[in-house]
């Protein structure tokens, strides 16, 4: 059955994800929240697909949120427990996201730009957790994700404000890669995208890994156990870990397999 509210777009080892309810500028309900955690169910769980970018469908927003007309309609608020967007709760997805931010990221929309690795703005993107100033919270990962990403102060500086950012003061806090002009955002998206493609897909989900469990232990913890992490194993024993040496030492570009 055809997605009704992403669109998913594959092209060689990379997936494009573009939430698509633009009437209400991507806002999110029910059935999009379980959508979405079916489509990152089947990236993660395809080998052939290394890398995603999220982006929204049209020119106004990457995603306003939590659909609240829905909410205040009574409309079903169930979520899967992969949470908001089926990303917010997602914490075993090794391969990296890149949030193609292309208009106004509010509140779970900010969240979702936040549970991605990279995120590339738009110089017309607005970001903000606007949550308060209609009696909620950030709930969805951005009062967790944000102090992280930035530190505390800087971070509760925006939640206790609710203020809007601007994709350049989003480069300064920190919480932004790149900042483009509009027409160019997904060139950019793509652009990083192949930057990661160059590379083998078992040291990048191996990077991945070792940085996210990492950040729970003290460096030296993290020293001790990154060989015990599932995906550096899972390198180490692979044929990737064999051919970039020898490509290395023959001067050629690897071929990768990600296996």
């Amino acid at each position: 059955m055809a997605n009704q509210f992403c669109q998913i777009t594959r092209d060689g080892h990379l997936t494009i994800f573009t939430l698509n309810r633009p009437k209400v500028m991507n806002a999110l309900h029910s059935p999009a929240h379980f959508e979405l955690s079916k489509a990152f169910d089947d990236f993660a769980a395809d080998p052939e697909q290394w890398v995603g970018i999220v982006t929204g469908a049209g020119d106004k927003a990457f995603s306003a949120g939590n659909d609240l007309k829905h909410q205040a309609s009574g409309g079903v608020m169930d979520r899967p427990p992969t949470g908001f967007a089926g990303l917010s709760h997602r914490f075993d997805l090794n391969k990296p996201l890149i949030a193609a931010v292309n208009g106004v990221a509010m509140g779970g929309g900010f969240e979702i730009a936040l549970a991605c690795d990279l995120i590339i703005a738009s110089d017309r993107a607005v970001f903000a957790l606007p949550e308060p100033n209609v009696g909620l919270a950030a709930l969805a990962g951005g009062l967790h994700r944000l102090p992280r990403a930035i530190g505390l102060k800087r971070a509760m500086g925006m939640i206790l404000t609710a203020r809007r950012v601007t994709p350049q003061e989003g480069i300064e806090l920190g919480f932004v890669n790149e900042v483009v002009p509009h027409a160019e955002l997904m060139d950019a998206a793509r652009r990083w995208a192949g930057q990661i493609l160059a590379c083998s897909p078992m040291s990048i989900r191996a990077s991945k890994q070792a940085v996210m469990r990492g950040l729970d232990e003290t460096v030296e913890m993290a020293l001790r156990h990154q060989l015990e992490y599932p995906a550096v194993s899972a390198m180490r024993a692979s044929e990737d870990f064999i051919e970039g040496p020898l490509a290395f030492s023959q001067k050629r570009k690897p071929n990768w397999k990600g296996r």
